[in-house]
């Protein structure tokens, strides 16, 4: 898809595209999205999961088909429908939705958070809410969709066993990620690895107004060794905080880890330009922690 959103650095904004399920209106970010196709004859695979409706080819690339309508609990129809194709989390996947609205081009600061009644920890697939002409918008976690129905495609936490005995560390690391499931994952994850001062966030407003508070109190160098964002979050995302922090003098020296399901070859590229020290996939648990160690050892901010 051709999309000017990707080339811009550090502009909080992201695209949005709009469609439908029945009558319910959805979103899912542009960044995730490959192509959108007409409905094409499915194959069926035995025995998989009941929301993956089967697998097809275009061009010679086998792509499995997710029923989003089973997946949310909606009455299914008779229409065929489109499919969104995406890629996310290093795979191919293909979502089947009724219609395609458009796409909207939005600040991530109108992205509302769900409450605690929309999403369980467990169960909740809704990463935001925004009003688009009048109307609400959902936005979907399609990373916990995938996850659930296919939980090695997650973060591998049984690469933090590879990594063998660790000594304690108390060196501080700040983390920004809007997925409560996901931040309790990391957090578990880093705690096992030996980091035992977390600093979590639910998004990179909370982390941005953390970060110059310490840095007015002159004790920023104490309290973060080290910070980890995810990319989409609302008010702030990850691009926009990195940019915030690798502009200022004094937090410029603090290393950052980009941790997202969105890091390709363009984002990378994104990241790069904005400075951030690392950019690692989300299923890369274990590489996160080795990123860690290195950069905190190699840290111009600790002394």
């Amino acid at each position: 898809m051709e999309t000017n959103i990707l080339l811009e650095n550090g502009t909080n904004e992201l695209e949005v595209l709009e469609f439908t399920l029945n009558e319910n209106h959805y979103g899912i970010n542009v960044a995730k999205i490959r192509e959108i196709l007409t409905y094409q004859p499915i194959t069926p695979v035995p025995n998989s999961n009941s929301n993956v409706e089967g697998i097809f080819m275009p061009r010679d690339t086998m792509i499995s088909v997710i029923n989003l309508k089973r997946c949310l609990g909606i009455p299914e129809t008779d229409s065929e429908g489109l499919f969104i194709i995406t890629n996310f989390n290093s795979l191919n996947v293909a979502f089947h939705v009724d219609q395609v609205i458009g796409i909207h081009r939005l600040s991530w600061a109108d992205i509302i958070t769900p409450n605690a009644t929309m999403n369980t920890e467990e169960d909740g697939v809704s990463t935001g809410v925004v009003r688009i002409d009048g109307k609400l918008v959902v936005i979907l976690d399609f990373e916990k969709i995938v996850t659930d129905i296919s939980p090695e495609t997650g973060l591998k936490v049984s690469d933090i066993d590879r990594l063998g005995e660790r000594t304690r560390s108390d060196s501080p690391i700040m983390i920004a990620e809007d997925s409560v499931l996901l931040s309790k994952m990391i957090t578990e994850c880093l705690t096992k690895a030996g980091y035992t001062t977390l600093n979590v966030n639910s998004n990179g407003k909370e982390a941005w107004d953390k970060l110059k508070e310490y840095k007015e109190a002159g004790n920023v160098y104490d309290k973060v060794h080290c910070i980890i964002t995810d990319i989409e979050m609302p008010l702030m995302d990850g691009h926009r905080l990195t940019k915030l922090v690798k502009s200022d003098d004094v937090l410029k020296k603090i290393p950052l880890v980009i941790f997202s399901s969105l890091v390709n070859d363009e984002m990378r590229r994104k990241g790069e330009a904005l400075g951030a020290d690392a950019q690692l996939t989300k299923p890369e648990i274990g590489k996160l922690v080795s990123a860690v160690d290195e950069l905190i050892d190699n840290s111009p901010a600790i002394s």
